[in-house]
């Protein structure tokens, strides 16, 4: 998906959208689809679920449900397989409770066309979701159109998050004929795990306290710059463009 206000001008800086309580709250809909596929292939209700708001790849989250379930160690690896391959379809079944439990969050939609409305700026996506997860949840909130998410970094790509800053800018480098670094690399994320991949993978990190780890926190983790929510547009852009030398173009 692209932007369709993209201009032929050559971004400077490449912006990675975390999604998850950054962008969009999705409610307990992923909660019911890892109950629904749990039930299905282990033939058993599973009693604890993952950790919500870690920024965890899904991979990562399906290995952690079937093993703190009881699942044996030895099949844990082929059903987690099983487990991730059917994710998107049960997410896609419940876009009605998605979008009816769910919300996009304060200032998301005004932050995330006002860095689409930037020629300088290329908007891709960095998550823990699976890529077709990630174009249901954006898609569902009337977000896709401002993010372009073939350029992007999802866990169906690597279940280890930092490696996906690298397959982003990637992406982004053939998509613009440019190399992106980590000067010019820009993760915008709520969690830990969004701190960590910048700092592990190579990107500068604006943290956003919109989800369950508090400012301070983000902070001590190695963020560049921590923002209560994205309702400042202007202070996102300024976060966002303190690495591009004189700052954004006008």
């Amino acid at each position: 998906m692209t932007p369709a206000n993209r201009s032929s001008v050559c971004p400077r800086l490449l912006l990675l959208w975390d999604i998850d309580r950054t962008l969009v709250y999705t409610g307990h809909t992923d909660r019911l689809v890892y109950r629904e596929a749990f039930a299905a292939l282990v033939g058993r209700p599973a009693r604890v679920l993952p950790a919500k708001g870690t920024g965890r790849t899904v991979p990562r989250a399906v290995e952690e449900l079937l093993r703190v379930n009881g699942v044996p160690e030895a099949e844990v690896h082929g059903l987690a397989e099983e487990m991730v391959a059917q994710v998107p379809e049960r997410q896609a079944a419940h876009l009605d409770h998605m979008r009816a439990h769910g919300y996009v969050l304060a200032g998301a939609r005004r932050a995330v066309r006002a860095v689409a409305d930037r020629p300088d700026v290329a908007a891709g996506v960095v998550t823990g979701n699976l890529r077709r997860s990630a174009e249901l949840k954006l898609r569902a909130f009337a977000l896709d159109g401002d993010v372009e998410t073939a350029v992007g970094g999802y866990s169906s790509d690597d279940p280890h998050r930092p490696h996906l800053v690298a397959v982003a800018q990637r992406r982004a480098g053939e998509r613009y004929g440019t190399v992106f670094t980590r000067d010019t690399t820009v993760i915008v994320g709520d969690s830990l795990e969004d701190v960590h991949t910048g700092v592990e993978g190579g990107a500068r990190v604006v943290a956003v306290a919109s989800g369950t780890t508090a400012a301070a926190d983000l902070a001590a983790a190695g963020a560049d710059s921590v923002l209560e929510d994205l309702r400042d547009v202007g202070a996102l852009l300024d976060a966002v463009g303190a690495w591009i030398p004189g700052g954004f173009s006008a």
